[in-house]
Formats: structure tokens, sequence, C-alpha cells
């Protein structure tokens, strides 16, 4: 099952070079995978009928029992088969929809592809949480393909559109997933649907929110508005997702858990009530459109109102009629899609208005389409009046809300049957008035797809009861009525058959007063669920905006206090509430009264900023706080916490005097004496309120601390630093996540400073024609000893040349030559001494970075460069890929970052071991490397290059004109 998952999204990876060598046709190779699980599919059939689930699954995250698991019961093997087989379908239909030169075709089939292995996933998942992986997998790539036409306002809007409600939806049933995974003890599917949890208030909660997901997901009202704009995605995206695929799978999940939650009190009124409004809103709404594609949208939110119904009823013979439903309804509603993809391709129009004479013009294609409408309007002897007939047989012999909800669907019966008919007319009758409209031959392998769909639905109408061993193995796990209902395609006359006929009757009468109809649909209808939604994302804008006009102030300062008031406040009402330093043990001053000696100093310092109005002496006070507070973990005996905190704290404080190079030296906000005033107590009633908030904390341990087991285990692997084995090996996973947020915070901030490429900014001695921002000054200085111009001079530094030698430091030159290479050594060392002395890979790096950062202050940009040639970039990205390679590694052994040590012995050195927590703080020590040179890049040399560009000391770059913006 996982090689055939996975074979989809591989091929879909691919799918850019072989539409580029291919063009169209890359579509039949791409519908290879579908096309192998459908033909394994039909192989399971029997152990699926027989009660013999597949199951394959692989441990994720074993503490919180997460598991990707996969099993194929009855159900899946129907969801299987449509999910694949219509799949498979509509990719080979697309290599004649459309042509070579069609825009942006290999992501489109990329994307297809991926959607289809995501839908097959998430019908075979059988834990919760890989169930939402996959089903929000399936929400991206629907969102990808409905705004396949991005160039449209329509596409584009549609698009969002699908994606907000189902997201939001999506995040409901999140929450709902935990709650019953908790409630039941287990995130495993077929567990809790065997064993559900006691209906307990959290259960039903957990209930509610797991259908907001399901119906948001199958458009069911009042989130049936995203569905029919979706209509705007090319018609062999609407073919596939919204007929058989992706508004299946709420349908699906209802049907999934109803076994195991229809009997808690919320569920029947929620599914019945919306499920049966659905119905009739999407029925009555298409018998007044002329789009031939939306009469077959609201047709489908229609049609999924009634699946919902049945799938959610609760009993054994609603559920056998709702997957027959499922299997029929994707069999003619794709059917007609497709249909519709040919008309709209022949004719160039899906406007019923202007169509006129299709069904002598292209008789095969009306032919399908009659085949398919027959199905759709419950005709004898197609599958879909196979499924209706069982429908009403289980309603009628439910209980009293059955048998209101049978009258509900009667009425929306009768409305599918007009909206069939007038589908059919619209498309290929002649109308009086209306002169045939031409259209161009359509090619054999256009309508083979949709032709296969239709006779399917007219061969197992008949051959129904093929059928029912398989939807009885999915029906039997409800309990078993006095008198079960077996699928076939003659149950003789009785109240059911008059029922169907009642429909078609009344349907036919309700097409044939059509003109009425639509007059009275149009002059009593309300307002769409798309305008509500429009103008309820207008005035959230609004809202927005004046909220923002209101708080965002461009201080700095009073949004900092209003975090901090927030916060107070929070954390006040929490102390005063719950008064957790009851019974806690009183906090000690100081274990030494060194600490309070630093403890002051470092207050002193922070008290100092609030009153300074210079920018650089605020840095400078700020870096004091930090400075100090090393101090005081070298105090108390934390050397690793130390040092990296004096590390951080001095590139810190060098990255802001870069930064202050090209602000004012004063803080330009103005500041009163009374918020001046104010500022003082907020931030001691701040500091104090974490203060105490920290040693509450503390204090309500009731546990045994975990640091004499971490010094166990490290001393049992052979190891001293337990702060660093906890980095890399304990706590990897957070040092991984850690990572990753580093780099991505590092390149957002600098992508600020680069408005264009990252690339442009040369460092090539030549583009210099002036003086170089270090020797850039608004003055002449006078007063300088003038040396001798002819005397011999020595270049300690690589880019020395390009220094004024009135700005030049000798001393600080010599110092940076010196340092440059120990202090290099000094990182690697710290490096690979983390195992037994304070280091890793994080303060290696920064040493490493400190290293360069003084080349860069002795020299400037060009010796930045030639210390440094290669591009950050490449640091931080390989410094991940080596984490994450060594993190992979590890499931060789069964788990991810699972850490092994190799043990040799070299003739020199003598015995060593090399263990693949050293490797992961490789990848850290490359990845803090290539953030703080993208930092001093960004910050350092880039602002450079822009004052020189200002002073003109550039030579302007090649074809740029005299209008070109700094950069």
């Amino acid at each position: 099952m996982i090689a055939l998952v996975l074979s989809h999204f591989v091929l879909a990876a691919c799918a850019v070079p072989l539409v580029r060598r291919l063009g169209r046709y890359a579509f039949v190779v791409l519908a290879l995978p579908p096309a192998a699980t459908t033909v394994w599919a039909v192989t399971e059939w029997s152990g699926a009928e027989a009660g013999r689930p597949v199951d394959w699954s692989w441990e994720w995250i074993g503490t919180y029992d997460v598991s990707i698991a996969l099993r194929l019961d009855a159900l899946a093997e129907l969801m299987v088969l449509l999910a694949a087989g219509v799949g498979a379908l509509v990719l080979l239909y697309c290599a004649s929809y459309f042509t070579d030169d069609s825009p942006r075709l290999a992501p489109f089939a990329g994307n297809l592809l991926a959607f289809a292995g995501a839908m097959l996933a998430l019908v075979l998942a059988d834990d919760l949480i890989s169930l939402y992986v996959f089903w929000e997998l399936t929400t991206v790539f629907s969102y990808l393909l409905i705004g396949h036409g991005n160039e449209r306002k329509k596409n584009r809007r549609s698009a969002l559109q699908a994606l907000t409600v189902t997201t939001l939806g999506g995040l409901a049933m999140l929450v709902g997933f935990l709650i019953l995974g908790e409630a039941a003890g287990t995130y495993r599917i077929s567990a809790i649907v065997a064993h559900p949890p006691e209906p307990t208030l959290a259960v039903s909660v957990a209930v509610v929110l797991v259908l907001c997901g399901a119906l948001s997901k199958s458009a069911i009202w009042p989130f049936s508005l995203w569905l029919p704009n979706a209509m705007a995605a090319p018609t062999p995206v609407s073919a596939y997702l919204h007929a058989a695929a992706m508004v299946k799978a709420g349908v699906y999940l209802v049907a999934r858990l109803a076994p195991a939650f229809a009997d808690v009190p919320v569920w029947r009124p929620v599914v019945l009530v919306l499920g049966g409004a659905t119905m009739l809103l999407g029925g009555w709404r298409a018998l007044r459109l002329n789009d031939l594609k939306l009469v077959l949208a609201y047709g489908t939110v229609s049609q999924l109102g009634f699946l919902t119904v049945l799938a959610g009823a609760g009993n054994r013979n609603a559920a056998l009629a709702a997957v027959a439903m499922i299997l029929g309804h994707a069999l003619f509603k794709a059917a007609l899609f497709l249909v519709t993809g040919i008309v709209d391709h022949a004719a160039g129009t899906r406007d019923l208005r202007r169509l006129s004479g299709l069904g002598r013009t292209m008789p095969y294609v009306c032919a399908v389409a009659v085949l398919a409408a027959a199905s759709m309007a419950a005709l004898p002897p197609f599958l879909g009046f196979a499924a209706k007939e069982a429908a009403f047989d289980a309603l009628l012999h439910g209980d009293t809300a059955d048998r209101w909800v049978l009258a509900v669907t009667v009425v929306g019966s009768v409305l599918t049957v007009a909206y069939t008919l007038r589908f059919v007319w619209g498309a290929f009758a002649r109308k009086p008035g209306v002169a045939d409209t031409p259209v161009h031959r359509v090619g054999a392998a256009l309508l083979a797809p949709p032709a296969v769909l239709a006779v399917a639905g007219l061969v197992l109408g008949p051959g129904v009861g093929w059928t029912d061993r398989l939807f009885a193995a999915y029906a039997d796990v409800f309990p078993a009525p006095a008198h079960p209902y077996h699928l076939a395609l003659w149950h003789g006359f009785g109240m059911v058959l008059w029922l169907s006929a009642l429909t078609w009757a009344a349907g036919a009468a309700l097409f044939a007063g059509r003109a009425t109809v639509t007059r009275i649909s149009r002059r009593i209808a309300w307002p769409t669920a798309d305008s509500v939604f429009g103008h309820l994302l207008l005035g959230l804008e609004r809202v927005a905006l004046q909220i923002t006009g209101f708080v965002q102030r461009g201080s700095l300062s009073g949004y900092l206090a209003i975090t901090l008031m927030v916060m107070l406040v929070g954390q006040l009402a929490v102390l005063v509430t719950d008064r957790p330093w009851a019974g806690a043990a009183a906090p000690r001053v100081w274990d030494t009264p060194l600490q309070g000696a630093v403890a002051l100093l470092t207050c002193a310092a922070a008290l100092s900023c609030l009153t300074v109005s210079r920018r650089m002496k605020a840095v400078v006070l700020a870096g004091l706080t930090g400075y100090g507070t090393a101090l005081l973990f070298v105090v108390q005996g934390a050397p690793d916490l130390a040092l990296t905190q004096f590390c951080v704290e001095t590139v810190s404080m060098i990255v802001f005097v870069l930064v202050l190079r090209r602000m004012p030296v004063r803080f330009e906000e103005s500041i009163g004496t009374w918020r001046r005033a104010l500022r003082i107590p907020v931030a001691l009633a701040a500091a104090a309120t974490v203060g105490v908030a920290v040693w509450v904390a503390g204090a309500a341990r009731v546990a045994e601390p975990a640091g004499a087991a971490m010094i166990e285990e490290v001393a049992h692997h052979g190891l001293k630093d337990v702060v660093a084995t906890i980095l890399v090996d304990l706590r990897a996973w957070d040092t991984m996540g850690e990572s990753a947020v580093l780099a991505a915070a590092a390149i957002g901030v600098t992508s600020l400073i680069y408005l264009h490429r990252r690339g442009e900014a040369t460092m090539n001695r030549q583009e210099l024609r002036g003086e170089t921002a270090w020797t850039l000054s608004t003055r002449e200085l006078s007063g300088l000893p003038q040396g001798d111009d002819n005397a011999p001079e020595r270049d300690w530094l690589a880019a020395g040349s390009t220094l004024a030698p009135e700005h030049r430091s000798v001393v600080f030159e010599v110092v940076a030559r010196l340092l440059f290479h120990p202090i290099l050594v000094l990182s690697l060392y710290l490096l690979f001494c983390a195992e037994n002395m304070p280091g890793g890979g994080f303060v290696a790096g920064l040493v490493a970075g400190l290293a360069l950062i003084t080349r860069y202050l002795a020299g400037g940009r060009f010796e930045l460069a030639e210390a440094a040639p290669l591009q950050p970039g490449l640091f931080t990205g390989f410094g991940l890929f080596v984490s994450t390679a060594v993190a992979l590694g590890g499931l060789a052994e069964g788990t991810v970052l699972h850490a092994w040590t190799y043990h040799g012995h070299l003739p020199v050195f003598g015995d060593y071991h090399l263990s693949t927590s050293v490797l992961f703080d490789f990848g850290v020590y490359l990845l803090v490397l290539g953030v703080v040179l993208d930092i001093v890049r960004a910050l350092g040399a880039k602002v450079d290059r822009q004052i020189e560009r200002e002073a003109g000391a550039l030579t302007p770059a090649p074809g740029a004109g005299a209008g070109e913006p700094n950069r």
C-alpha cells in the first residue's frame, strides 16, 4: 500500500521533465500509478468483502502513540477504487483535453497526480493524525488546482475561498481528533470504531468539531459556498475533485465514524438537518442556472447532502444505501462533468441558452450524457435507481426522524430529476429561435473516459448484487435490523417504487414548468452564500484596518509597553486567583555574595537604559545586562551557558553597531516626563512579576528532578558534558527545530535588506572607483601626521589596499591577521570537545562567525569577501542538510535521530570514537556560521555598498538606467 501511495508523489515530482519531453501525452504516463492502484484494489476485493482487512503501519511518534497506519477494509476498498479508478480515467482524459502549449501544464499535471496520492492515503489512513495530514494535503493540492488559471481574479478568489473554508473546518476537526484520541486512549481509527469512548460532554464537543471538518469538506450547508465557485477550475479538476474524490472525503469520514458515534446525542440532529437542508437548497438553486457546469455543481451540493444523510443516519440499511449511492454518484457525476468539458471544448460555451442541436451533431456524446443522466435521475435499470431504492427503503422502515428525512429526500429527488432533465435539454436539445451551435469533431480518446463511467453505471444496475457482499461487510458493523436489506435492481412493487415513480412524475412536471419555476426561484432567492462570505471578509478587513490604525502607531516603545502590560495583567490575575506560593519554599536571595554583586550591577545597567537618549549608549547598556547574565552563569557553575551567552551578546552588539550606522544618533521619538515616569514602574512591575512566576514555577515541582537521571545516562555512554549531550542527543528534536527556525529567521531578516537578488551585491574590486565606505567621511580630518608616501608598506590584510591610509589601524590589522586562524581553530576545538568539556556546535559557529566579523571590522567588505568567498546560504543549507541527514540516518535503527558511536584505532592517534551526535553538531556549526555570515553581509557589506553607491564611489552596473534605485 505504501509503495502505491508513494509512487503517486514520486511520479508527480517528475511531471515537469515528463511534460517537457512528452507534452500532453505525459498524462498517460502519470496515469500509471492510479491505474496500478486500481488493479491492486481489484485483487483485494475478495479479502475485503470477506472481512479480512490489509494493514500496514510505521511508528511515527511512539511516545504519543502516533503512527502512519494504513488499512484496507470494505469501505476503504470502495473509496480506493473511486479515487484511483476515476483518477486514472481523468488523467487519460487530460491527454486529449489539453494541448501541448496549454499554459502551466506541467505544474497542473503534477498537482493532479499528487492530489490523487493524497486522496488515496486519506481513505487508507487508520490513524487520526495521519488522516488529518493527508486531509490537509488534499486541501493544499485542491487550492493549487482550483487556482490553476491564476491570471484570472475569479480563479484566485475561488481557490482562496475553498482553502479558507476547508482549512478552518480542518483545524476544528484536528481539535476534535485530539479530544477523541485522548478520550479513547488511542488514535487508531479501527480501534476507536470497535471500542468507542463513553459519550461524555468532551466527546460530544469532539464529535461536533469533527463534523465541522467533514461537512466543510463535503460542501454541506452552511459551508457549501466554496464548491460552486470552485467550478472556475479546469473541467478535469471538477470531474475528479468535485465529483469522485475531494468532496467525498467528508462523506467518507462521516461513514467511517458513524458506527462509533451515531448514538452520540448531537450526531443525528447535525447530520440529518444540515444534510437535508443542503439537498433541498442545492437542488432548488440548480433549477435557475444557465451554466452547465454550475447546474452540475449545485446538483453535486444537493447529492452530497443526500449522501451525508444516508452515511450519518446510523443504521445498517442506510449505511448500505450510502455506500451504493457513493459509487453511483461518482460514476454518473464524473461522467457528466467530463461530458460538459467536451461540450465546452467543442462548442466554446457552456451556456445552455446558446447551445442548440448538439444532440444531432454530437450523437455519441449525447448518448453518454443520457446514460449518466439517467443514473442520476435514478431511472431503472441504472445503478442510481438501485441505490435510491435502497435509500428510500432504509428511511421508510426507520424511526420517526428517518421518516421526516424520507419526505425531505423525496422532495430533493424531485428536484434532482428536474435539474437532470434541464441539463440534458440545455446541452443537447434543439431550442426554438436558437441556431444550431457549430462544433468541431471530438476524438474517441476524449469521449472514452466518460463513456466508461456511464456504461459502468448501466452495467452495475443489474449487477448491483455483485457489490452486495462488499458493501454489507461495511454496513454489518451497525446493529443488525430484523430484516436486513440486500442490494438488487428489483424488489417488486411497493411503497418504495411508488415513491420513485412520484419523483419521476413530479420532476418531469417541474421541468415542464421551468420558465415559471425559474421566475419564482429568482424572485424569492436569498442572498447567495458567496455574497455573504464576501461581505464578511470585507467587514473583517475594515475592522482589522480600524484596529491596526488604533494600535499600530509607529512607536516601538508603545508596542513593548502594551505587550508587557498584557503579560503583567494576565500573570497577576493567575497569581492572585490561584495563590500558587502557598506552601512553596521561600526563595534564597543568593548562594554567594558575588551573585548579589553581579546581579546588582546588571540591574543598574538595565535601569540606566530607561533614561538614555542616544542609541549607541542604549545598546552598550543593554549589552552590559547580557554580559552580567553571563557572569551569573559563571558564578552559578554553568560554563556552557556562560560561553554561549558571551558569544551571542558579542555578535548582537556588533550587529547593533552595524545597523546604527544608518540611523540617527538619538532616539527620534519624543518622550515626555510623565511617559518616562510611567515606563519605570511598568518595567519594574513586569520584571518583578516574571521573577515571581519563575520562583513559583520552580517551587511547584513535585517530581524528582531529571538531572540525576541525565547525568547517569550521559556517564553510561562515557561522556561528561550533560548540557551538550542534551542538545545533540537527548533533546535533539528541539535543537533541530530551533536550527530550522534560526535559519528561517535569518533568511527573512536579510531578505528585507536584499530587495533584489542576493547575488547582486558583488564583491568585485573593479567596481570601486572611489573610496570605500570605511574611508568616506563627512569632513576632512586635519592635524594628522603625514608619513612618507614612498616608504614601503606591508599589507596585513588581503584587501588592505582598498582602505585609505589615514583610516587604517595597523594594530587592528595585525591583531586580526594573527588571531583569525587561531579563532577558527578554537571554534573547531569547541565543536569536537563538546562531549566532555564546554562547547558545542552552536557556540563554535558563533566563535567562527566572530573570526569573520573581526576580518570585516579590520578591512571592510572586500576583506570579508576574501575571508569567506562562499555564499552564506551554502553554509546554512549544507548545515541543515547534514543535521537532517543524520536525523534520518537514525531510521536505520528504527527511529529518527537515533544516535550511535563508532569505535576505532589509528596508529598515531590511538583509540578514537566517532558519534553521530558530533556529525549532527557539525551541521549546527555550519548553520550558525552561515547565519552569522549572512547577517554580517546584509547589515555590514550590503550597507557599505549602499553608502558607496550614494557617494558615487561605484561604477554603474552595465545597462543600469539613470533612474535605477539604490540597492
